[in-house]
């Protein structure tokens, strides 16, 4: 079988450019399971792969198939059918904290001050650079599992309004929503 220009080799967690979009693909998790028949074993691979133009736009997609390449590239495939757009703050962080989970992991997303940078484990991690996200912190509890902590995080994204959302959905200006978000921050104890 002849490889195609995209071989990935060792390189887990790596991004690798797309020329069509400028989108990047990073691979979050590559899982081998062996299927025992009359004569030996059998291989099989699945791959966990989180695409996105660093803009706002990102998703994620799971492919399979006998050979590792093969499942990444339908792993890739089935990401760029499945990009969600997420507004940012400035283009570098969340509007407002959320959280989100699936199954038994559970996330917890916070915007952070410029500089701080991305503090998020490994499957999250993949999931902000792809997405964009400069500044953020984010906790995952209840699971290791990379395709539940995934999910969980995308659970969590798609809960993610901008301030011109909300004023659209309550009929308010920005302004009036921005000063709101002025005042709570304002009273908050310390």
């Amino acid at each position: 079988m002849a490889r195609e220009g995209r071989e990935r080799g060792g390189n887990r967690g790596g991004d690798h450019g797309d020329r069509q979009g400028e989108l990047i693909d990073k691979l979050v998790h590559i899982n081998r399971v062996a299927k025992v028949v009359k004569g030996g074993k059998r291989f099989g691979f699945a791959a966990l792969v989180v695409v996105g133009d660093q803009k706002g736009r990102v998703g994620f997609g799971h492919g399979k198939a006998r050979e590792v390449p093969e499942a990444i590239r339908k792993a890739t495939e089935a990401a760029k059918r499945a990009l969600v757009r997420i507004p940012l703050r400035e283009g570098r962080t969340l509007h407002h904290e959320v959280t989100g989970h699936h199954g038994a992991g559970k996330v917890v997303l916070r915007p952070a001050p410029v500089g701080t940078g991305i503090i998020a484990g490994g499957p999250l991690r993949a999931v902000f650079g792809a997405l964009g996200v400069q500044d953020v912190v984010a906790k995952s509890v209840g699971t290791s599992n990379p395709y539940n902590m995934v999910r969980a995080t995308f659970d969590a994204l798609k809960n993610e309004h901008s301030p011109k959302m909300i004023a659209n959905k309550r009929g308010k200006s920005v302004a009036e929503i921005l000063s709101a978000r002025r005042a709570v921050a304002d009273i908050s104890p310390e």
